[in-house]
């Protein structure tokens, strides 16, 4: 039977500046960990340390770079990559000196963490010190986070974007790991190896744009075709339960998993029970505390769900001690992208997990917003109504009369409005209606045109 590769292992590290309370630096420590857990690692250490600020040749000062490196089998040293050379006569030496005894068998030693993960954006050489240092891998919270995004992807927009993110991350790290400085022969001569590999990724950057730009048309022309539409976009921080609420308000069998961004694309479902006219309700990527900006701007098509959205529901875990930072995470994200003008409402999530106590301390903080489990049938009930009553106040009503030649149009008629009653008379169908004014403006661009 074959055997599973072992479970990398993992050490996170932490510095604590002056502005950040030990509250918010442990929860910013435990969603570094959630994070590498959804990479598939364990975590099996942790060191932190308070500094003012991350610009450190090695990040963290000498004594917590020695206890770092006991974790992980490293010197503890920032010196040359390269081995100390010995003369042959001290390699006879050592080679000599203990007498030949029986060999007995030895406990297999314990496995060091092959990864340090840092919470904190580095510099190439702080990486290069520290893999020195420690004799292990380094990766720093962006790069954790975009390997989720390449891991995740399954679209072919969002594999895309993440390539696209991903190169734009990889390219200024170039210069720490090109392996030599030689010369290229034949075409590009006299590029060194790095020129070359920088001169690849950029023609790389300009394909994946214009292959983007390409799908992002097509998203294009679907977002215009549901225009005229009720859209809610369901909006938050990763792992908030925005799947879980977009599973029960449409009854669609979109992925619902405990762990950091387990949806990077946007899911458009109809509300259920459907209405007249129906809505859309949309699920969108999750964000998080330092989002990459270059995924940000990768994922700006995506993103324009909840810009050309009627309504948005900020979904937050409301068992979470850190939401509000959470919840300014999003908001910060949306003004980013020019969302922040889209009418919105609160939606405090998780509930079933929240005691009595921390109910009426949420509901004293905001009393607007709406309190529900995403797992409790009349909650999600309640947040329907919610939804439609949003959209009835501003619905109005109006009669239109549907030309005998035209009656190919009564279905769209039917889809686009809630029709209130139907008659006949010598012009045609006339029908009174109910809907959003652009929705029935259409409908008399259509009804009028030749």
């Amino acid at each position: 039977m074959e055997t599973k590769p072992p479970v990398p292992l993992a050490v996170l590290v932490g510095i604590q500046m002056p502005e950040v309370d030990d509250i918010a630096h442990a929860a910013s420590l435990e969603e570094l960990g959630r994070l590498v857990k959804t990479l598939g690692y364990e975590v099996v250490g942790q060191v932190s340390q308070k500094r003012e600020g991350t610009g450190a040749g090695a990040l963290l000062g000498s004594g917590k770079l020695a206890e770092l490196a006991a974790l992980t089998g490293g010197s503890g040293e920032i010196g040359s990559m390269a081995p100390t050379p010995k003369s042959k006569a001290r390699a006879r030496f050592e080679g000599a000196g203990a007498p030949a005894t029986k060999a007995t068998p030895e406990a297999e030693p314990a496995r060091k963490p092959e990864f340090v993960i840092v919470d904190h954006e580095l510099s190439p050489s702080q990486i290069r010190n520290l893999e020195r240092a420690t004799g292990a891998e380094v990766l720093d919270r962006t790069g954790v986070i975009v390997e989720i995004f390449h891991r995740h992807a399954n679209t072919r927009e969002a594999k895309l974007q993440v390539e696209m993110a991903r190169l734009k991350y990889v390219a200024p790290r170039l210069r720490e790991s090109s392996g030599g400085g030689g010369r290229q022969q034949g075409v590009g001569a006299g590029e060194s190896h790095l020129d070359l590999d920088r001169r690849k990724i950029r023609d790389r950057l300009a394909e994946l744009k214009d292959q983007l730009e390409a799908v992002q048309r097509d998203s294009d022309n679907r977002r215009t075709g549901r225009r005229d539409q009720l859209r809610v976009a369901l909006v938050g921080y990763t792992n908030a339960g925005k799947s879980s609420l977009m599973r029960a308000l449409t009854g669609s069998q979109v992925l619902v998993e405990d762990k950091l961004f387990a949806t990077l694309d946007t899911t458009v479902r109809i509300l259920q029970p459907e209405t007249r006219p129906r809505v859309l309700v949309s699920d969108t990527v999750g964000f998080i505390k330092q989002l990459p900006h270059d995924l940000v701007a990768s994922f700006r098509s995506t993103l324009a769900e909840a810009l050309e959205a009627s309504l948005l529901l900020f979904v937050v875990d409301a068992s979470d001690p850190t939401y509000e930072a959470q919840l300014e995470v999003s908001r910060s994200v949306l003004r980013e992208i020019g969302a922040d003008a889209v009418p919105s409402r609160l939606v405090l999530n998780k509930l079933d997990r929240v005691d009595a106590a921390g109910r009426a301390a949420l509901v004293e903080k905001h009393p607007d917003a709406i309190l529900l489990s995403a797992h409790a049938p009349e909650d999600v009930a309640a947040l329907r109504e919610t939804i439609i009553g949003f959209f009835e106040a501003s619905m109005v009503e109006d009669v239109l009369v549907l030309p005998y030649a035209k009656q190919g149009l009564i279905g769209e008629v039917y889809e686009s409005t809630r029709v209130l009653s139907e008659d006949y008379n010598e012009a045609g169908r006339v029908l009174q209606v109910r809907g959003l004014p652009g929705a029935i403006a259409r409908l008399r661009r259509s009804l009028a045109a030749g």
